[in-house]
């Protein structure tokens, strides 16, 4: 099968959207078009379509006269990114629940498994639970939730590199505790228990990061 191809425009945003999500760029960091354009040896046209795609997904800030700046992040935003997580994974979960394979669960039960083996690996742990959450958006056949979603967790993944770095690793084993529950009800088929376990397993780690975000300052209680 031949390679799926990708536009100069796609190749740059990917590496400019990553290099945010991950904190190369700081909020506010100025992106010189010119600059870039040698750095990524393109011209400035994929430069600017893809920082065009950045201010629209909500990553860039453009002001007029003063060009694009890496959009600012607040603390508080986390809020708001997990109200829309934990949204968004009990529509594809209950949809899921309907579209379930047993091969489905096959792959789910070994996609959380091998979590078990990145608890202490933060970077891993985290790449490997937006997999698995997108997964289920695949059963569900969610497309529009999906790459909503996708948006999603790279703006929580740029919070988490902002003011999540040193974040105690209990909440991880928690988290990956309560996706062995999920599963359960996943091979249940049991709609209701998988919503009642999201909405656990979103409020518990939202509880935990707060009190994280309090205690560096970040947040006032």
């Amino acid at each position: 099968m031949a390679a799926e191809f990708r536009s100069k425009k796609e190749i740059v945003y990917d590496l400019l959207r990553e290099d945010i999500v991950k904190g190369k760029y700081k909020p506010g960091t100025r992106l010189v078009i010119d600059e870039l354009a040698k750095q990524l040896n393109v011209s400035q046209i994929p430069i600017r379509e893809a920082i065009q795609q950045l201010e629209a997904d909500g990553f860039v800030t453009v002001e007029p006269y003063v060009g694009a700046r890496t959009s600012e992040i607040d603390a508080s935003f986390i809020y708001e990114v997990f109200a829309m997580l934990e949204s968004m994974e009990i529509i594809c979960s209950r949809a899921a629940c309907d579209r379930l394979t047993d091969a489905d669960i096959k792959k789910l039960s070994k996609m959380i498994s091998a979590m078990d083996d990145t608890i202490s690996d933060p970077e891993v742990w985290s790449e490997q639970n937006k997999k698995m959450h997108l997964f289920v958006c695949e059963i569900a056949k969610t497309k529009l939730v999906q790459k909503t979603m996708e948006k999603t967790f790279d703006h929580w993944d740029r919070l988490r590199h902002c003011y999540l770095r040193n974040v105690d690793d209990n909440r991880i084993a928690e988290a990956q505790a309560e996706h062995h529950l999920l599963l359960d009800a996943f091979i249940k088929r049991d709609a209701d228990a998988v919503e009642q376990i999201i909405r656990t397993h979103n409020q518990s780690a939202l509880k935990s990061y707060i009190r994280h975000m309090e205690t560096e300052g970040y947040l006032q209680a």
